[in-house]
Formats: C-alpha cells, structure tokens, sequence
C-alpha cells in the first residue's frame, strides 16, 4: 500500500508566527499562522489526501473504506472510522491561554467523544522562551478558582525555559500553556475540547474578553504534584528513543545520518512520521518517496518494514 501525505490545514490566529510557511516550503502569502494540522480526523477539520490513488479523499473516509489495514485491526475496533490522532505543528509568537482538557471519561460524562492527552517536542525557540505545566504546589479546587479571580494562578504552575529537543508528555487534567517564541510538534487524541483558564486579561480584535471555563477546568484538573514535569531523555544517533508511551500513542525520536532498517511486522497499526529536520528517501518495498522537514507521512498498518536512508530527524508515533 501507498506511503500517504496530506494537504495541510492552516489555521491563522492572533497568537500565530511566521515559521510555519518557510518551515513547510509552501507557496502561500499568509500571516500570523499558528498551526498545521497534518494529519486530522477531526469533524469539519479533517485531513484530504494530497497524493495517489486515494487523492481528494477525506481521512476518515478512507479509514471507513481500508479499515484495519490502515490503521490497525484493533485500533478499528475501538476507534471505528475516526482516525485516533491529531497531528500538528504549533507557533506561538504570543502567550497562549492557560488550559487543561478533560479526561476520556470526564469528557464521555459531557457528551464529547473522548479526552485530549497530547505531547509536545520543541523544535525551535527564542533565547528566553518559557512554557506552563503542572502544578508546583498542591491546591485545592476552591483555592484554584480564587487565584484565577486574582490574576495569581501562574504562581501556581511551574514555568520551564525551553530548548530544542525538549519534550513535555501531557497527560488529560494538566495544566498547561505554551509561551511565546515557541515552535513546536503537538501529538494528540483526536479531540479539540479545550477549557481556557486563564488569558492574561487579553481582548480579541473586537475588544472583547474570550471566554473562560473556569468552572468545567475545575472539575478535569489534575490536582497531584510532581517533582518534574519535562521528559527525561537520552539523545542518541541512529536507532529509535522512546519519548511517551501511553495508552492513547507511543512516541520515538529518530535522529539518522546512516540507512536504518524499521521493523513493523508485529505492530498492529498506523504509523505517522513527523520530519524535524533534513531530508531522506523511504521506502516500503510496495512504495518509495521523499521526505523532508516539515512533512508528515501516514503509513498503513500493512507496512511490514520500512527503509530510511538519508540525514534525517523524525517522530515516530502510532497508537
């Protein structure tokens, strides 16, 4: 079966950058763009096929039409025709909200398909770029809702400069903000349920305050501390580091100079390949093509093995 890549979805936002266009090479005169979705399930957000036979066509149609040979035969059974997982790239040239999302089961309880875990890698920041995750002490839920009122919940979170390589693994109930001057790899359930905390008292471009969900935060946040919330890892060359696993994905980073051979005959799913940097050729066997920074690539459970050759940094991510 084909390797897959998507048209990609830009969505302009006030907080958006510049990096993303450059990044992805695309002919398009836009600003202000603050994410790509690259792979997307979401209802009125979803992927369309940008190569092969299956060109033109909607992602979860074609998981409706190849079923587990796309994705997995167990990931059909349980996710059915909604592809699991929401791929973006994420520029933030302003502070975003403080947010958290709620668990599968919270959200379940509210009518909502599932929950939101998601992770996140940094690919590029500015000098003194900063993000939110995790509590640093313990709160209560009413002690919460009063530090929002004061404007004092960031005391509450631990703040971390961050750098290229580095990875936050964010669990549903944690909350969390991405700082300015931040661009970064997002993987995610297929979800786009998100309660906003707290925005630093910012208006919109009609001068009005955007909405809050101080209360529904309440009930979904995770109120345990830990003694760190970034993801401790070792960098090595060519060969697979594992960076989260979950029940929801399981992602490693590959960093490649040399031809690496990937094994996925006993993987019963998807894989999508996130390109950080450089450029190399992959190949299946059935299929062979070119991938370069700032592309995203599905391929089908029914790969057996695939070829990587060239000087290349991805994610590797699958449920």
């Amino acid at each position: 079966m084909e390797i897959i890549k998507f048209r990609p979805i830009l969505k302009q936002v006030l907080w958006g950058g510049n990096k993303i266009i450059p990044f992805k090479q695309l002919d398009a005169d836009m600003e202000q763009v603050g994410e790509s979705w690259e792979v997307s399930g979401v209802k009125d957000n979803e992927s369309i096929v940008a190569n092969g036979q299956y060109e033109g066509m909607k992602l979860n149609d074609l998981v409706a039409l190849l079923k587990g040979d796309l994705v997995g035969k167990e990931n059909y059974e349980r996710f059915g025709n909604e592809f699991p997982l929401l791929i973006k790239f994420i520029d933030a040239s302003k502070q975003l909200s403080i947010q958290v999302h709620p668990n599968d089961e919270q959200a379940k309880a509210k009518g909502l398909k599932r929950g939101k875990t998601e992770m996140w890698y940094i690919m590029e920041s500015a000098p003194d770029a900063t993000l939110l995750s995790g509590l640093k002490r313990t709160i209560t839920s009413e002690e919460y809702k009063a530090m929002v009122e004061n404007d004092t919940i960031t005391d509450a979170l631990c703040e971390y400069r961050v750098g290229e390589g580095d990875v936050f693994y964010l669990p549903a109930g944690r909350i969390h903000s991405i700082g300015a001057g931040t661009f970064l790899a997002e993987i995610q359930e297929t979800s786009d349920v998100t309660y906003r905390i707290y925005d630093f008292k910012r208006k919109d471009k009609d001068g009005n305050y955007r909405q809050l969900h101080t209360g529904a935060a309440a009930e979904c946040i995770d109120y345990s501390v830990e003694n760190d919330y970034r993801t401790k890892y070792k960098a090595r060359k060519n060969e697979g580091v594992e960076l989260a696993q979950c029940a929801h994905f399981t992602t490693s980073v590959y960093d490649l100079d040399e031809p690496m051979l990937l094994d996925y005959s006993e993987l019963d799913s998807f894989v999508v390949l996130i390109a950080l940097s450089g450029e190399c050729t992959l190949s299946t066997g059935d299929a062979e093509m070119q991938l370069r920074a700032g592309e995203t690539v599905l391929l089908p459970a029914t790969t057996q093995t695939l070829s990587v050759s060239g000087t290349v940094k991805f994610l590797e991510t699958f449920v």
